[in-house]
């Protein structure tokens, strides 16, 4: 498994920053890299690094604005040589529930990146502190 961590971050309220902040704070622990991007850009991601997508829903089950250009990034790309865990966060009170991360999975499965594990969806009305939920999967999936 890679040592390094990359941490990209689809957020609207923050709520993923901070299960971002505490999934690195996590591996940073555990003797591995970690570093976030809250504007995530493909050309700017460490070949070596394992992926952790961590996005939240907004609007009709959008992405976040600040993700989508990555999105766009990944669509049509060669994505085979990626290792990637999806983290969504949703409010399972919406029929939306975690449609962006979804929507993260469908295109990582189309580039043919590989899923080190089933997408873990948070749902806030069960979980308001969703970056504990985060921390407690991380430790049992991950490291």
């Amino acid at each position: 498994m890679s040592k390094h961590f990359t941490i990209l971050v689809g957020s609207v309220l923050g709520a993923s920053e901070y299960v971002a902040d505490a999934l690195s704070n996590t591996l940073k622990e555990k003797g591995f890299d970690a570093d976030i991007q809250l504007e995530p850009d493909f050309d700017a991601i460490a070949s070596d690094s394992t992926w952790i997508v961590c996005t939240s829903t907004h609007g009709a089950g959008d992405l976040p604005d600040n993700i989508q250009p990555f999105a766009n990034q990944l669509k049509g790309k060669d994505l085979s040589g990626i290792n990637a865990y999806i983290i969504g966060l949703g409010d399972s009170s919406y029929d939306t529930f975690c449609f962006g991360a979804m929507t993260m999975e469908t295109l990582l499965k189309d580039g043919n990146a590989t899923l080190l594990a089933a997408p873990f969806h948070i749902d806030v009305l069960n979980h308001p502190i969703p970056e504990d939920e985060a921390v407690v999967w991380l430790e049992n999936t991950v490291v």
